[in-house]
């Protein structure tokens, strides 16, 4: 490990890299970047439709079933609906509508007509979600009432790295006045799935993903839907429904992904029913609220291993500006997970900044090809928390020799 002065009160520390990162090279402006990535997301699920047309895609539990090539074809004359609407490349087109297939089919709706999603969380306050959208500068919303754009089926694909793919509203959770709008490039997206692919060795053959977490986040949507996608996986989606046991049973799922809140409620459910056995991965969404809000990780880890015990379980830290992802860890590999965050993968690197940053304390920042580069509209924010191709996280942590992240719960410092 190695270390060394980037910017004033930061050190930065440099770990190996792994199994994931083998594609990636350092830019002109010292960011890991891979060199493998499609031009745009829309290539890379265009690939996949051709390559796995007849697999499903999307199951949502007592609702629809699409194949990739039913999924496609819906998705694309909604797109053609909504170029009928005037909506074209760079438009913004805003999704908020509840979890299901109709949610997958508008995102990919409005991704395919060129236009910029802008994910609204169903479970905002009405009076929030209209001030998101408003500041996003929607030009079409997909809601949840009525019929969806329909058209002769049409697909724009310009797009290029570098251009914005997604924009994901950050602090929602914390119900500020209004939260901040991400900016994430078709790179961030793209470096965000193949690190999450890499990383948890998700494998072409049938991968069936039951994701417990909403959509609408850069962790449902980035960390989970997007990866599955990628390799040609079936996303199940259960909104609403209470028996998550049989539909273990009866989707045959092997992976599960959630946050250790949602996981925690489901504890009692799955030990009554003895349902875990054919799981194989089981990710946690642990982003600083549900870290802090797991009242004991270490004995949630014990719970899962025992009704999931074939499985790996791996816990995932990110933000929305990282694009969901950033840090994991084995969650049984460490005798104490209460602080931990996990260690850098794919292409992010870290930093802290402090006074104390040298002996390896401090706010931690992130760089990497996942990593946004600005806020929507704001760019005082964004002043405030990007610094060159760092972004300051606002948690105050510890790093220690091999390269562990731990959160110090005793300091936060200010942010979204």
């Amino acid at each position: 490990m190695g270390h060394g002065e980037h910017e004033p009160g930061a050190a930065v520390f440099e770990f190996p890299a792994t199994s994931a990162a083998t594609q990636l090279r350092r830019g002109s402006d010292g960011v890991l970047r891979y060199g493998d990535l499609n031009p745009a997301l829309t290539e890379l699920l265009d690939l996949r439709v051709h390559s796995f047309a007849n697999r499903e895609a999307v199951v949502e539990v007592g609702g629809p079933r699409l194949t990739y090539r039913e999924l496609w074809h819906s998705a694309s004359r909604i797109a053609g609906g909504l170029q009928g609407h005037g909506i074209g490349y760079g438009d913004r087109v805003a999704v908020h509508m509840p979890a299901g297939a109709r949610w997958v089919q508008a995102f990919l709706g409005a991704l395919l007509s060129g236009a910029v999603p802008v994910l609204v969380p169903d479970a905002l306050p009405a009076a929030l979600a209209e001030r998101v959208i408003a500041d996003s500068r929607a030009d079409f919303v997909l809601g949840p009432d009525g019929p969806l754009p329909d058209s002769t089926a049409y697909i724009d694909d310009g797009a290029a790295l570098d251009d914005p793919a997604l924009l994901c509203y950050t602090g929602t959770a914390a119900g500020r006045p209004l939260p901040a709008g991400v900016e994430l490039t078709n790179e961030n997206l793209l470096s965000a799935v193949s690190s999450v692919v890499g990383a948890l060795g998700l494998p072409a053959e049938g991968l069936r993903n039951l994701v417990l977490l909403p959509l609408a986040h850069a962790s449902g949507c980035v960390d989970q839907l997007l990866p599955t996608f990628a390799v040609g996986g079936t996303v199940v989606l259960a909104p609403g429904a209470r028996r998550l046991a049989d539909v273990l049973v009866s989707e045959r799922i092997d992976t599960v992904s959630g946050t250790p809140r949602i996981f925690a409620g489901l504890v009692p459910e799955l030990v009554a029913r003895r349902a875990g056995a054919g799981v194989r991965r089981v990710s946690k969404a642990c982003h600083r609220s549900e870290r802090a809000a797991a009242a004991a990780p270490a004995t949630l880890t014990a719970a899962l291993r025992g009704l999931f015990p074939a499985a790996r379980q791996w816990s995932v830290w990110g933000a929305t500006e990282t694009s969901g992802i950033g840090l994991a860890v084995d969650d049984t590999e460490l005798d104490d997970t209460a602080s931990a965050l996990g260690f850098a993968f794919g292409g992010t690197e870290l930093a802290l900044s402090g006074p104390q940053a040298s002996a390896g304390r401090g706010e931690l920042l992130c760089r990497g090809p996942n990593v946004s580069r600005r806020y929507w509209n704001n760019p005082d924010a964004s002043a405030a928390r990007f610094s060159g191709s760092w972004f300051h996280t606002g948690d105050f942590v510890s790093i220690d020799a091999d390269g562990l992240v731990r959160l110090d719960q005793a300091r936060r410092v200010s942010g979204f």
